[in-house]
């Protein structure tokens, strides 16, 4: 697996099944961290991620420490709309994992405040617009990096 991607919270069931149908297209590993917006079955789930959700590599976390104990060892980068660095400077690791929040807050400060030197921004061009809609960041930011691979 070339790529991890992690939604920590993930809150709108749409997002997380095109994230998932993403996953699968690029190779990558989905890590989903509770607790969810919605019910893992829900049908918006399905008919975003269609038929392709029996193919996924899915991996289930009780809660954001779980995920980081399970996972100490990794080599992650955190992706906020508050970061200084550009994902443009993500110098990126197979395997490497991909950590997203949730879509009305993004990453808690706990995780932004720990994670400062990993922490990285897709660049917006306008003053106007606060963030990008969570499957897009995650397509815009996967892409990339399966391109340095």
């Amino acid at each position: 697996m070339p790529l991890n991607i992690v939604l920590i919270e993930p809150e709108i069931p749409n997002n997380t099944g095109n994230i998932g149908r993403l996953a699968l297209a690029t190779g990558s590993r989905l890590h989903l961290v509770k607790p969810f917006g919605f019910e893992i079955d829900d049908k918006r789930l399905k008919r975003a991620g269609l038929d392709y959700w029996q193919h996924l590599e899915v991996i289930y976390y009780d809660n954001t420490e779980a995920f980081f104990y399970k996972n100490k060892k990794a080599s992650m980068v955190f992706l906020s709309s508050h970061a200084k660095q550009s994902h443009w400077d993500i110098k990126f690791k197979d395997e490497m994992f991909l950590v997203f929040g949730k879509e009305s807050v993004g990453l808690s400060i706990d995780i932004t405040t720990k994670h400062t030197n990993s922490l990285f921004k897709i660049p917006m061009y306008d003053d106007n617009i606060r963030s990008l809609n969570l499957a897009n960041a995650v397509g815009i930011v996967t892409y990339e990096g399966l391109r340095q691979l």
